[in-house]
């Protein structure tokens, strides 16, 4: 399974404010959330949900929300009916601090040789759930494992996932976030009940980036959401580093596509080889500029967009391919850019 972007992980440590464990509000998601209420509060949901969306939309904030109210009051009615838990609740500081003994959060481990993050997520992570499921919990409630993303897991991880779903114990639940669910295994998706987010308004973003950027301008915070693609993940990139930088040439890339400066893209690639993940970030941002402009057409009634769409699942695996195996900046931004003008010169986007 092809490894995507890590556009939705923290740089931070994960036990800071802004992580989704330590994050109780849920903005502009109402839907989602209804539904996963209606589902763990009458008693009978599913012991396997596919959380799938954008990056940076909630899909961890609404997990995290999820174990807690499971953990705190299990699959009844008796706590609020949009699954709040209190931040000093003793389930949400314990949830906080990564210390659950009924919460179970798989994600790429840190090498032991290199002290970076794998580059996938492995086989031997996903099998931590055989053990974790297969005990009965310190507190005799519910055991809620939570895997962020599973876009990343190789090949050998993704069968031990769908192992994992065809043998499911009783009062527990698997919650699989995903930003491309299409490219997960047909059985894992088959074996889950889905939760669709959606990208948020741009008011919602803006509310938020004011919540948790108040020393911004509202113009560069207006700026940010429209760049953001509906994502506070990628606004709050954004608002960091080169993010802001990075997104604006990735729209720009998209906008001349036509007719590409070379000289343009070769200093557009030197600059980014200077910038920690800089290949990786500016293929985010690629994507969501990509994806932006083809939801508009398609709103609009634009035929012909199944090409874009395709180039877009193209351009992610090439970007994917050049952060693994670390290959040259330039190579894969003219790549990047040869592609989007040939699509650009057959059909206006």
């Amino acid at each position: 399974m092809a490894r995507r972007a890590k556009a939705e992980e923290p740089a931070a440590d994960p036990l800071d404010a802004q992580h989704p464990r330590r994050t109780y509000h849920l903005k502009g998601q109402g839907k989602a959330l209804a539904g996963a209420a209606r589902a763990v509060r009458s008693g009978r949901p599913p012991q396997g949900w596919l959380i799938a969306g954008p990056p940076g939309v909630g899909k961890a904030t609404l997990a995290f929300r999820i174990a807690r109210y499971l953990l705190r009051y299990g699959a009844t009615a008796e706590g609020p009916a949009d699954l709040a838990v209190t931040s000093n609740d003793p389930v949400s500081s314990l949830v906080a601090a990564g210390s659950h003994p009924g919460l179970l959060l798989l994600k790429r481990a840190v090498s032991e040789r290199t002290g970076k993050l794998m580059t996938v997520l492995s086989v031997d992570e996903i099998r931590r759930l055989a053990n974790f499921f297969g005990t009965t919990s310190a507190t005799g409630g519910w055991r809620v494992a939570i895997i962020d993303t599973a876009d990343d897991m190789n090949d050998n991880a993704a069968n031990a996932l769908l192992k994992a779903l065809e043998e499911p114990p009783a009062r527990a639940m698997l919650l699989v976030i995903s930003n491309a669910p299409g490219r997960l295994l047909p059985t894992i998706r088959s074996r889950c009940q889905r939760l669709d987010l959606r990208p948020l308004a741009l008011e919602d973003v803006e509310s938020e980036l004011a919540d948790r950027l108040p020393d911004m301008s509202p113009k560069e915070r207006a700026s940010l959401a429209r760049l953001s693609g509906g994502s506070i993940g990628l606004a709050l990139q954004l608002a960091s580093g080169e993010g802001l930088m990075l997104a604006e040439a990735a729209d720009r890339l998209i906008e001349e596509a036509r007719q590409p400066d070379a000289a343009a893209i070769l200093a557009l690639g030197e600059k980014i080889a200077r910038i920690t993940d800089g290949v990786e970030m500016f293929g985010v941002f690629l994507s969501q500029a990509l994806a932006a402009r083809i939801a508009a057409k398609a709103r609009a009634g634009a035929p012909c967009l199944n090409r874009w769409v395709a180039l877009r699942e193209n351009l992610d695996a090439g970007f994917g391919r050049s952060t693994a195996l670390n290959l040259e900046p330039r190579q894969t931004i003219l790549s990047a850019s040869h592609a989007l003008s040939k699509s650009a010169r057959r059909d206006a986007l």
